[in-house]
């Protein structure tokens, strides 16, 4: 009986766990694209507002000799640029991931945590932690500098 309800807590625990990734992965993605959006559509605005009128000349192929406008070279070079990068990075990353060894996510972060040099604990913390602002961080910085130095 007991063994029935704990399995039946697991999966409830395992369903909580994926509906919160998925949902973690969907907010990240479009808060990324929005910001992408955003990032673009204001560099944009603010080419037209500094030269509007080779902004408009780059929208419209004004001249003969001019087989496409800017803005649809623009747009393919920065597809294939993107494409570019995506492929590279994807490959980089699925070479680390199968130079590893590792079979899932968990075993890879192990592999890597066993690889790369361990971060100590500063605990209880070994100088100051609080500043008032800016300028007291960098008053403590130089004298830690100067002490060290000494």
């Amino acid at each position: 009986m007991e063994n029935s309800i704990q399995k039946a807590t697991d999966a409830k625990t395992e369903n909580k766990d994926n509906n919160f990734k998925i949902k973690a992965v969907l907010f990240f993605t479009s808060v990324a694209g929005i910001s992408a959006l955003i990032g673009f559509s204001s560099a944009v605005a603010a080419a037209k507002r500094h030269d509007t009128k080779y902004f408009n000349q780059g929208i419209v192929a004004t001249s003969p000799q001019m087989k496409e406008s800017g803005a649809a070279l623009a747009i393919k070079a920065l597809s294939w640029g993107t494409l570019y990068a995506f492929t590279g990075c994807g490959v980089l990353f699925y070479g680390i991931w199968k130079l590893s060894g590792a079979q899932n996510f968990e075993e890879f972060r192990h592999k890597v945590g066993k690889a790369l040099p361990r971060i100590p604990k500063n605990d209880p913390p070994q100088s100051r932690t609080e500043f008032s602002g800016i300028n007291d961080l960098f008053e403590y910085l130089i004298n830690e500098k100067s002490v060290k130095d000494k």
